[in-house]
């Protein structure tokens, strides 16, 4: 017995040790292999669609995105973080873009682009790391779960096995909504280093073990391996998109998952992170560059997925663990605060203000009050996007947006 626990132990650190990929392993691990040993079939969605997760990590600031340019407390609570009205990019009588995103005012007129306004949550926590875990795993703000959003619609709704894998995640943010014991998840740190390591991978781990929840953990490493091949293959040798990106990091990022995407990849996820938003002090020249970088991205994006005839097939979704406090503060910043527009955006969106734009006088303890459940968005995603179950989250129903054709 004690030999047996030796090699195990030595089998499942040699898996840990593989680290250039992503398989996040939660607490309840051996539980939900157990779950899993049956099998979950394969739920007849729309899996050709692909969502892309755009994290807009350390809580960026929704009343300086979206801004309320008519209300004149907007200009008497943010003396020195207020933009100027004449350089407001106007979108309806009352309310405009930060003039940052002038780029993707074109989108918006096409009807491509949903702002859906005040989304947050009851009971909120300014926490970065409380936060981002409840927005990752669609929890109430006093519930502690383990496992991400995504992985658990999988679990509920579980695409075909003949996709490449579960998910990507670009860059060096965490798998956050797709952490979960079954999912196979490959994460491109830097996406060169990435290629490079992809093509010393001749052949899948052979490791084999008697102790099923060590050899169900083996089997899931060797499909990760198996797809973080194909991905490179695919990369390496897929069609190469004429539509210029501009030169920073998130459009960078953007190029590479418009590269799989044109590649005809089958992942039904592609995560993103974009940032730091955390601006408590010299906002106006952070904000000014963050989303200029990530308008000029986004559109560079949607040129090269309607180069190829693909944009139909995307669907763009920002989150944020919050937005900033309504009160600037002295150090020409903003605090960590509520709720904050999100942004929808795909050839299927149905464009438009959803939700309600929260008041700047009805506040909860001095920050907006959120109007729309962050996990509406999550079932809109599961219900219009994919056309799967729409009530897979627990202890209540969330009525889907009708912003998707």
């Amino acid at each position: 017995m004690d030999l047996e626990r030796k090699i195990n132990r030595r089998e499942f650190l040699k898996m840990a040790a593989m680290a250039w990929f992503s398989m996040m392993v939660p607490i309840r691990l051996f539980r939900r292999i157990a779950e899993a040993a049956e099998g979950v079939p394969a739920v007849a969605g729309q899996w050709d669609r692909i969502l892309v997760l755009l994290e807009l990590n350390g809580g960026n600031d929704g009343l300086n995105t979206v801004i309320p340019y008519t209300d004149p407390r907007y200009y008497d609570v943010r003396h020195r973080v207020a933009v100027p009205r004449d350089k407001i990019v106007q979108l309806t009588d009352t309310l405009g873009f930060h003039p940052s995103l002038q780029p993707l005012l074109p989108m918006w007129k096409e009807d491509k682009l949903a702002i859906v306004q005040g989304v947050g949550y009851p009971k909120p926590n300014r926490s970065h790391f409380r936060s981002i875990a409840i927005w990752e795993t669609a929890s109430d703000s006093d519930q502690y779960l383990d496992e991400g959003w995504v992985a658990r619609l999988f679990t509920e709704g579980a695409p075909p096995k003949s996709l490449t894998a579960d998910g990507i995640v670009i860059g060096n943010g965490q798998a956050g909504p797709l952490t979960g014991a079954t999912m196979r998840v490959v994460n491109m740190e830097r996406p060169e280093q990435f290629l490079n390591q992809a093509k010393s991978l001749n052949s899948p781990v052979r490791q084999k073990s008697q102790n099923p929840a060590l050899e169900h953990i083996l089997t899931i490493e060797r499909e990760i391996q198996e797809a973080a091949a194909s991905l490179g293959e695919r990369l390496r040798t897929g069609p190469q998109l004429k539509t210029p990106f501009p030169k920073s990091r998130i459009a960078n990022h953007l190029n590479v998952a418009a590269q799989l995407i044109a590649s005809r990849v089958s992942i039904p996820v592609i995560k993103l992170s974009h940032g730091s938003f955390d601006t408590h002090s010299g906002q106006a020249d952070r904000h000014v560059r963050l989303l200029k970088e990530l308008g000029e991205g986004l559109v560079a994006f949607q040129s090269a997925m309607q180069e190829v005839g693909l944009w139909d097939k995307v669907l763009v979704m920002t989150y944020s663990e919050f937005g900033r406090r309504v009160q600037d503060n002295d150090s020409s910043g903003t605090d960590h605060g509520t709720a904050a527009p999100h942004f929808l955006m795909g050839g299927k969106v149905k464009g438009g203000l959803y939700g309600k734009q929260p008041s700047l006088t009805d506040l909860d303890d001095g920050d907006l009050r959120y109007h729309v459940d962050y996990r509406v968005l999550y079932e809109t995603v599961a219900h219009h996007w994919w056309g799967i179950r729409r009530d897979f989250l627990p202890k209540r129903a969330y009525q889907p947006l009708p912003c998707i054709a």
